[in-house]
């Protein structure tokens, strides 16, 4: 039997499986789930809560976590907005009380504001991001106040930016919807869900925004900055459930925090998902299933409480029940629908290819399940179908507003149509996916957006497998590519995710590779039974 790096395939897919039953054990463990520090988030409660415990450890997490030339966050684009969070944050810890390492701090701030000289003057578009648009001239009017304060105490050792120019707004960046949200919450009119998630833009209005109560969790838009802008201070009346939650979730992380927090539905939900796709056999453990339902209605679920609920999260936690052998309705994805496909939220300014693709594979389910299902469900996969392939991009790939990767959104819309479009239809457009898919593979055997990772690499890997194209160029690909796998499991890299800034859903990731090595696994065994 041919071995992989002198591993046979049955042994690794066996090891494969004991990981997946410590991966969801871990799961259950974990209600809240778990993704990466943010140095958005972390930042903004390093300037706007230093009364909360863990400020010196976010403080040095942040020294600890900048970049070289100054910056924080990925490359490009995606630098921005971290950059501009942690050099507002150092910032204000310069104006309070002479910090102890002082020097330090002036050398990462003057190394800071030569870095967001660079990115704001970039004429490259920035990144879809969720609330860009607020948070950046948000923090460059905070930075800008900071440098040309006329009163009160200068940042101690920033006598040389006393006089410098101010930081200006990237191209294409306005403050048009920042004024309209400041407006908003001035009036103490209720504030859409939404943009709970953001509320830390406007926190110097935070504590007495309309209307804005922490739910059963003591989150505020599931956000620790939110969180902390609505609270103020550590004595508000009625804020002990948001004091619990944040000093909760500092204690999780170690200081820092994530960008959003729970995200219960959204991490059990996608796992549950893709090892199922893989074929490997899930034993929905006590507790799953209930809570994908919690809070499952007629608009469908959120990514976690405090979080309106979303069509992208709702289509995957459908899936997941029917993995799971639970029957519910899709009947909650319509209100959705619109003339172009299914919007995220209703309202999406944009288009988001994975929703769609997600979608497609909740109502594929339906109809593989239940073929008398209503024609509308017919209707609605064809339909799903065309706006994806009207979608995908000359060289075969797909990209997406959630994620900075396009083998993520390229492997979310390959499978849906490989499972569930026309096969005389789709075939030739899986077959361009899969050549894109070939050509970027590097010469280790791994794929990689920035620089080879296994996540990007187990998604390249379910493009092949799912493309169907069963060529010796495809399983030669396969084969490096589940050698790469073997000697990296996925639990480092970079983060790829969108949210405020760029985040890494720790066992989304691990099980996304898990569920890689399987598949890859079983189709090189398969092979070499068949030779």
């Amino acid at each position: 039997m041919t071995t992989v790096d002198g591993r046979r395939p049955t042994g690794k897919t066996a090891g494969v499986r004991e990981q997946v039953r410590d991966l969801v054990a871990e799961m259950m463990r974990d209600p809240a789930g778990r993704t990466s520090p943010s140095p958005y988030e972390t930042a903004r409660l390093v300037s706007l809560a230093p009364w909360l415990i863990g400020h010196r450890d976010r403080v040095r997490y942040l020294l600890d976590a900048q970049r070289p030339d100054g910056g924080w966050g990925p490359p490009g684009g995606y630098g921005l907005v971290p950059t501009l969070s942690a050099t507002e944050a150092l910032l204000t810890v310069l104006r309070s009380d002479p910090p102890a390492d002082q020097a330090r701090l002036v050398h990462a701030v003057d190394r800071a504001l030569r870095a967001l000289t660079g990115l704001v003057s970039d004429t490259g578009a920035l990144p879809d991001t969720p609330a860009l648009d607020m948070i950046v001239p948000a923090l460059t009017d905070r930075i800008n106040d900071h440098l040309h304060r006329p009163t009160g105490s200068p940042p101690a050792g920033s006598e040389r930016w006393r006089h410098s120019t101010s930081l200006g707004l990237p191209r294409g960046v306005t403050r048009r919807r920042l004024t309209a949200v400041r407006h908003l919450v001035s009036t103490g009119a209720p504030i859409p869900d939404k943009l709970l998630h953001a509320l830390e833009v406007v926190a110097d209005l935070a504590p007495a925004a309309g209307g804005v109560t922490p739910n059963a969790s003591g989150t505020v838009g599931a956000s620790p900055a939110a969180t902390a802008a609505w609270l103020g201070g550590p004595d508000r009346p009625g804020g002990h459930d948001a004091l619990a939650y944040l000093e909760g979730t500092v204690g999780r992380y170690g200081g820092p925090v994530p960008c959003a927090a729970p995200i219960t539905v959204f991490e059990r939900a996608w796992v549950t998902t893709i090892l199922a796709r893989a074929g490997i056999d899930l034993t929905g453990p006590p507790g799953l299933v209930e809570s994908l339902t919690a809070d499952l209605g007629a608009t469908g679920t959120p990514t976690g409480p405090g979080l309106p609920t979303d069509a992208d999260t709702t289509a995957v936690t459908l899936t997941a029940l029917g993995h799971l052998g639970v029957s519910a309705s899709t009947d909650c994805l319509w209100s959705y629908e619109t003339p172009e496909g299914f919007a995220t939220w209703p309202g999406e300014d944009g288009f988001s290819t994975t929703t769609n693709a997600h979608v497609l594979d909740a109502f594929g389910q339906r109809l593989a399940d239940q073929p008398g299902a209503q024609p509308r469900h017919r209707a609605a996969v064809r339909r799903l179908v065309t706006a994806l392939l009207d979608r995908q991009e000359l060289q075969g790939s797909w990209a997406d507003r959630w994620h900075a990767s396009h083998y993520y959104a390229t492997a979310c819309c390959v499978q849906a149509l490989a499972e569930f479009g026309d096969p005389a239809t789709v075939a030739r457009p899986l077959n361009r996916a899969v050549e894109w898919a070939l050509a970027a593979q590097r010469t280790d055997g791994a794929w990689g957006t920035w620089s080879a990772t296994a996540e990007e690499t187990a998604y390249a890997l379910h493009i092949l497998v799912a493309g169907g194209t069963r060529t010796p160029k495809v399983i030669d690909a396969v084969r490096r590519g589940y050698a790469y796998l073997c000697r990296h499991d996925g639990t480092t890299g970079p983060a790829l995710w969108h949210d405020k800034d760029l985040y890494q859903p720790t066992l989304i990731v691990r099980a996304t590779v898990l569920a890689a090595q399987h598949s890859a696994g079983s189709l090189l065994t398969f092979r070499s039974e068949c030779a």
